[in-house]
């Protein structure tokens, strides 16, 4: 293959499944990618001596630090004599900064796939490359104007390096995306919707950017033998440990818990994001239908049963006598609808304004896309999962806390330039 070679952790290294990194192949051609790691469109650093993350100030009344950092920084990797970084070892900073460069690089060149085209930095005007920054002090990972800053976790016993956790990078890349594509509201009146709708598009982007892995492909269907209602590590977002995760992707949230008000965009963010989990699963479904690895009948009575107690244990069975029968067509049939999701979110993503954007505008305009693509052959099933969560039916009430500290939405201002 071309490309150059990276050794990534699919998923959090302390799973079992995925306790060795996998080589990837990122599009840029071997050699092109320099110390740091750095290329045209970014640049890794470990800082010596940097206290404070990114779009925060030092000090009250001073101004919120922005990159580049100019002080000391810790040795960076080398590529080896042929343009390549899979040669680092494991538990040095410097396979840590390969591994985030490698990160982003992944997931930007699978989402310029979908896009079908360069996708630019949101902070191009003002700075040529953004900086990838390792902070182990920060406990929080942001996406911000020239930059996305990773730190760790300490909650769960041992210090994790967000820089070793893909789900949280391409989270990271999916903020940077969104903002580049839809752009930034205005900070002075925010709009919890849209704080909602860039959490769900964040996690989609993780989700569906980890599905690129060989061994989580491998991994999924295994464990759920096509049934994707199944707990598994694909719908569990950025993981911290065996028994915990920020957020699941297969929920039952509806935004009518919300018409009352909001306090946390992570939560608020979930109906779409299980709509849209739910999309995938139908989506799923005919395309095994189409190889021909599941009958109607089995197809229409998932439908039925969703959502009640009999689902579990009638439907895995279904699924594993299916699976068995046809494991490859079931591969196939997953990557079809990545790539089918992938594509109908880019095209979306691009349609939808920043200004009052609620979930109903991001329901309409992906209809729009899918009517483009397939003349309306999945518009019922589609529609018919955004309306089990109400969008396009209540609206949200107010904001009712002021946003966490180290909230997302709260680091808006880090999405801003500085004049």
């Amino acid at each position: 293959m071309d490309g150059t070679r990276f050794r990534l952790y699919p998923q959090p290294g302390f799973l079992d499944s995925f306790a060795e990194p996998e080589i990837v192949f990122v599009s840029s051609p071997p050699g092109s990618i320099s110390a740091g790691p750095a290329d045209d469109r970014m640049y890794t650093l470990f800082p010596v001596g940097k206290s404070e993350p990114y779009g925060f100030a030092a000090n009250p009344g001073e101004d919120a630090l922005a990159p580049p950092w100019r002080g000391d920084i810790l040795p960076p990797p080398e590529p080896d004599a042929q343009g390549h970084f899979d040669y680092l070892e494991p538990g040095t900073p410097q396979f840590e900064a390969a591994h985030l460069f490698g990160c982003v690089r992944f997931v930007l060149d699978i989402w310029e796939g979908y896009f079908g085209r360069r996708l630019p930095w949101h902070s191009e005007k003002h700075f040529d490359r953004i900086e990838l920054s390792i902070l182990p002090s920060l406990d929080n990972a942001y996406s911000g104007y020239g930059f996305i800053e990773v730190g760790g976790d300490r909650k769960h016993g041992a210090y994790v390096p967000f820089s070793l956790n893909f789900d949280v990078i391409a989270h990271e890349v999916g903020h940077a995306l969104i903002y580049a594509e839809v752009g930034v509201p205005d900070p002075e009146a925010p709009q919890g919707e849209y704080f909602g709708f860039h959490e769900s598009a964040s996690d989609l982007v993780a989700l569906l950017s980890s599905l690129h892995f060989d061994s989580v492909l491998d991994n999924f269907l295994k464990a759920t033998r096509g049934n994707l209602y199944v707990l598994n590590e694909v719908s569990r977002m950025a993981e911290l440990s065996d028994n915990a995760q920020i957020r699941i992707a297969a929920n039952d949230v509806r935004l009518g818990e919300f018409v009352n008000g909001w306090t946390k965009e992570h939560k608020l963010s979930e109906p779409l994001t299980g709509a849209f989990f739910d999309s995938f699963v139908d989506l799923f479904h005919e395309c095994l239908l189409d190889r021909g690895a599941i009958s109607r009948k089995v197809e229409e009575m998932s439908d039925h049963l969703l959502a009640t107690p009999e689902y579990g244990p009638v439907m895995q069975a279904y699924f594993d006598e299916a699976y068995d029968r046809a494991p490859d067509q079931f591969r196939k049939a997953l990557i079809d609808a990545r790539d089918i999701l992938g594509t109908f979110l880019a095209d979306t993503w691009q349609r939808l304004n920043r200004n009052d954007l609620t979930y109903a505008d991001v329901a309409e305009a992906f209809l729009d896309v899918e009517h483009e693509h397939t003349g309306g052959r999945y518009t019922q099933m589609f529609s018919q999962n955004f309306a089990m969560r109400d969008i396009g039916m209540v609206k949200v009430g107010p904001q009712l806390a002021p946003l966490d500290e180290h909230s997302h939405a709260n680091s808006i201002r880090t999405q801003l330039p500085v004049d």
